[in-house]
């Protein structure tokens, strides 16, 4: 049978802002909405936290990273601009689509679907509209005033990964160790530092061809809890052996009842993240 590993991480709280481009000068939203029920919420897209994976591979894996990003240009280059998904972990985890034009093969394309698969992050509460004003340093002009969108906030997200979807399937395992180190995904373009490594995880390692853990959590009044979670493993649509728990929702009420029905639940994410390598048909355990 093949094996999928599925995780879906909450983030800390804290202030949020641009993930997209400059806030300077500009009356534009910078915050990107979406509408859920009667109310808005702030999503960070699938493409901005896979920079962030990226950026970690690249600081930590760069001899096997294809595409690296200078901050001092703010360019990309690439090691081999054909692509290798057996060479390079980010072309087999985030694909890639090369458009060839010529006069002998004017159609042809070298692409590949990357084998991670990211939701957006949504926020746990609603944007009610907050707004940052500032003032332009130096000289004054008619861009001097300058106003930012704000959200204090965590943000929710998914990932999705079958390891043998991969040309190397080692490489899910380091998915893993990423996925506790990201930064750099929401902010004001550099300026502002948002943490979005996950303050809460669950991590599925399952025969099952479908994740049943997107949205896990949920605002409980200062807290985050779980109650979907301790439903589908209540009503055993979600096996509690398939499941590690961590992060700050161990020591919540929905952790201790977790750990009754069997879940591994741990305090520490990055415990959790190698028990979740050990149990991958990959050979890497650590």
């Amino acid at each position: 049978m093949t094996q999928h590993l599925f995780s879906t991480i909450v983030t800390a709280t804290a202030v949020a802002a641009n993930n997209r481009g400059e806030g300077d000068g500009s009356t534009l939203s910078t915050l990107q909405k979406i509408t859920r029920g009667n109310d808005q919420y702030t999503t960070i897209s699938a493409e901005a936290i896979r920079w962030g994976l990226r950026e970690y591979f690249q600081n930590n894996n760069e001899a096997i990273t294809n595409r690296t990003f200078n901050p001092d240009t703010d360019k990309y280059s690439f090691k081999d601009e054909r692509f290798s998904a057996q060479d390079y972990i980010d072309d087999d985890l985030f694909g890639y689509m090369d458009a060839k034009k010529g006069k002998d093969n004017e159609d042809a394309t070298t692409k590949r679907r990357g084998a991670l698969e990211i939701s957006r992050a949504i926020s746990l509460d609603p944007y009610w509209g907050d707004i940052a004003f500032g003032s332009k340093g130096g000289e004054k002009g008619k861009t001097s005033i300058h106003q930012n969108e704000v959200h204090c906030t965590a943000y929710q997200y998914t990932m999705a990964l079958t390891p043998e979807h991969l040309k190397d399937p080692a490489r899910a395992a380091l998915a893993l160790d990423a996925i506790a180190a990201v930064r750099h995904v929401g902010g004001n373009h550099s300026r502002f530092l948002y943490d979005f490594h996950p303050e809460s995880i669950v991590i599925r390692v399952t025969e099952d061809p479908s994740p049943w853990i997107m949205d896990s959590f949920k605002r409980m009044g200062d807290s985050v809890g779980c109650p979907k979670l301790l439903r589908l493993v209540e009503v055993g649509d979600v096996a509690a052996d398939e499941l590690i728990v961590a992060g700050e929702i161990a020591d919540t009420l929905y952790g201790e009842k977790l750990e009754k029905l069997g879940v591994k639940v741990s305090r520490s994410v990055k415990e959790a993240i190698s028990t979740a390598k050990a149990l991958l048909k990959t050979g890497v355990t650590a």
